[in-house]
């Protein structure tokens, strides 16, 4: 069976400031678990296509005749307050053009799809859709499909429209990435250049990025996945060898977490001898100079850090909550190991006391960069989204498929100047 995969992801800025072009490695493992002896495959990327995106997916499906297209939705926005793009838009663009030249099924997943299924579902208006790691799940859909088996609604994280009501378990599918990610359909020569380097994944965690200790468990377990590091290091050997890539975005939600397991990485490479230079984000807790030593000496050139989320109004001390990423990025400083933090502004019971507080803990680092982020980009299942509810700001967090942010009112009528002057 011919099947088209389509990434839709367009924005191509870190923190909105920062040139950087991931690569769809989420498509590329679904295509990696697709039977390569039972079906034809075409990859269209449109992180490189130009503004006539639209006419690039349509010559795409009259050429290749797709039996199915799977569609992946990376982002639901930018998550930037300043300037807010919503994602969704785009990828719904595409699949009303692939189904107005085909009659071929569209079936919808990625990152963003996973978070609010039903919702995204009901915007985008696919054939099916799919919530979770959907390696194997996609390739035994297509595999049904293909042979006319219409019985796949047994399938985990399957989303689909029966008698006009939009049908979901509320459970998601889980992949355990055991067949490599299908890069060859990928410019890679132009993912050489973009960014951070090309995403290898070493585990996950939940659907969010945890910002306090609080909120991730240290135990295996508590992980979607955790890849044995053999083959990790495999894959970063075969980058090497196939598309001449020495530099790497180590896709993991706290690498640091669990210790154990980033040190033995570290001395994985090591022990390959790799000429490779790495970055990944580290968790504001839980490191040690061992382990900071560890990753220099691996290679690691840069680390992305989320402020804690723990602050004065929270119930305690300024200096008690953000003693751990103090330690953290002194670590960091003192082993030479270049980062940049992320520091969130205006959430719940933000003062200008907090504000002045979290600017002058800034001021006494040394980070590569400091995005000082304003607002709480607003996300199902959170104590953000639950005071939203609370505060009137949302009905529903069946909304938050669009860009909405939680912004104290005390901050709000000044935050954003207060901020500029600030960085300026």
């Amino acid at each position: 069976m011919r099947i088209l995969l389509i990434a839709t992801n367009r924005h191509n800025r870190l923190q909105s400031r920062m040139n950087a072009q991931p690569l769809p490695i989420g498509l590329a493992y679904i295509a990696g678990h697709l039977d390569p002896l039972r079906h034809t495959l075409r990859v269209l990327d449109l992180m490189f296509a130009g503004d006539d995106y639209l006419s690039d997916v349509e010559d795409a499906v009259r050429e290749f005749s797709p039996e199915l297209v799977g569609i992946s939705l990376r982002n639901l926005s930018n998550h930037s307050y300043l300037d807010p793009q919503w994602a969704l838009p785009i990828t719904k663009e595409v699949i009303q053009r692939v189904h107005a030249t085909t009659q071929a099924p569209v079936v919808c997943g990625g990152p963003a799809f996973s978070i609010l299924p039903k919702e995204c579902y009901a915007f985008l208006e696919p054939d099916l859709g799919i919530a979770g790691d959907a390696g194997e799940a996609f390739a035994e859909l297509a595999n049904r499909i293909e042979i006319g088996e219409p019985s796949y609604f047994d399938l985990p994280g399957l989303v689909y429209r029966q008698d006009g009501q939009i049908i979901y378990n509320g459970m998601r599918c889980f992949s355990e990435f055991a067949k490599p990610p299908r890069l060859e359909e990928l410019d890679m020569q132009k993912y050489r250049q973009a960014g951070f380097g090309i995403g290898v994944l070493t585990k996950l965690g939940g659907f969010y990025y945890p910002t306090s200790e609080a909120a991730i468990q240290t135990e295996e377990g508590a992980w979607r996945v955790i890849r044995p590091i053999d083959e990790v290091v495999a894959e970063v050997k075969d980058l090497e060898e196939r598309f001449s890539l020495r530099k790497v975005f180590f896709i993991d939600n706290c690498f640091n977490v669990p210790t154990h397991h980033a040190k033995s990485l570290c001395h994985a490479l090591m022990d390959a001898d790799l000429n490779l230079r790495w970055n990944t984000c580290l968790a504001p807790y839980n490191c040690d100079a061992e382990l900071v030593g560890l990753m220099k000496q691996a290679g690691c050139a840069l680390v992305l850090m989320g402020g804690m989320r723990g602050d004065s109004h929270d119930g305690a001390a300024v200096g008690e909550n953000l003693d751990p990423l103090l330690e953290t990025a002194r670590l960091c400083e003192e082993g030479g190991l270049h980062y940049t933090i992320s520091q969130r502004f205006g959430g719940p019971g933000e003062t200008r006391a907090t504000v002045d507080q979290k600017l002058e803990f800034l001021r006494g680092l040394k980070p590569a960069m400091a995005n000082l982020r304003v607002g709480i980009s607003l996300l199902p299942g959170t104590r953000e989204a639950a005071l939203a509810l609370d505060e009137g700001l949302i009905s529903d967090e069946s909304e938050l498929i669009k860009p909405t942010f939680y912004l104290a009112e005390e901050v709000r009528d000044w935050i954003v100047d207060y901020l500029k002057e600030a960085a300026a």
